[in-house]
């Protein structure tokens, strides 16, 4: 896999298709290949080259020592995109990712052509706020808990009831949960939530390139209210509601999230 260096640290990253560039972010604790399931081979049927990429702090991306800040993985996305000459270029960020995507938006429009923003928020509600506050204590106390623990934590935050009221498809998550783990990512990730629970909404009104937020309708991360909030607060927004889906919900029903996603690139 490639490096490209950019904003002091190098990051793995993958192209592939042929096409117009999306480049995808991915959110907290997740690797780029998270993407290449179901999204790049959709995206690559419609035309299009897709380059993923690890965070910082994901490996085999350089992981450096300290609490990372939104801005820290936002200029690194920019470095990215100006690295590997992709601008101006459409976006598809999930969760931090579109937190990011939404940054690079903002700051730097000549950037970015279109973005599809998954699972997105522009603040955090009471609900959210202890959900952050919560698991930032747990961090700060050391206190390390089981892997299936963890399994069990993740799967109830992340995915809808029907997934996890699903004997099968409960019991293959709970496996492939358990087993990543969270190994090869660094502390220092964890503690972007704390960057997240600022309002804002008036920030957004300045993006000017088209925008779809797309809500997973069972995510109590980012519910689908406070996704309605970013397409109202974005003036060239779309919103798509998906029914039956947590917050991991392009990996839950990935063929809805794509033709959502395709459909959006093909106008925009």
């Amino acid at each position: 896999m490639p490096f490209a260096s950019t904003n002091g640290v190098r990051l793995s990253y993958q192209r592939s298709g042929h096409g117009e560039p999306v480049l995808l972010i991915s959110g907290t604790g997740a690797a780029g290949r998270v993407w290449t399931l179901h999204q790049t081979p959709a995206l690559h049927r419609a035309g299009f080259e897709t380059i993923t990429f690890d965070n910082r702090g994901i490996a085999p991306s350089d992981a450096p020592p300290g609490r990372y800040s939104l801005a820290d993985m936002v200029s690194d996305a920019k470095g990215l995109i100006e690295a590997l000459d992709l601008a101006p270029c459409r976006i598809v960020g999930t969760s931090l990712g579109s937190a990011i995507a939404q940054e690079l938006a903002i700051g730097w429009p000549h950037l970015v052509r279109s973005a599809v923003l998954l699972a997105t928020r522009a603040r955090s509600d009471v609900f959210r706020r202890a959900q952050t506050d919560a698991g930032l204590a747990l961090l700060s106390s050391g206190v390390k808990l089981s892997p299936r623990h963890v399994a069990v934590r993740t799967a109830a935050e992340m995915l809808s009831p029907a997934t996890l009221n699903n004997d099968q498809a409960a019991a293959g998550w709970l496996d492939i949960l358990e087993l990543s783990g969270g190994s090869g990512v660094a502390e220092g990730q964890h503690w972007l939530d704390s960057d997240l629970l600022r309002d804002r909404r008036t920030e957004l009104g300045r993006i000017s390139v088209p925008c779809r937020a797309i809500a997973f309708a069972d995510d109590v991360i980012c519910p689908p209210h406070l996704v309605a909030e970013v397409a109202e607060a974005i003036p060239d927004c779309d919103y798509v509601e998906i029914p039956d889906c947590g917050h991991l919900g392009n990996l839950e029903h990935p063929e809805a999230v794509n033709a959502a996603i395709t459909e959006f690139f093909d106008k925009n």
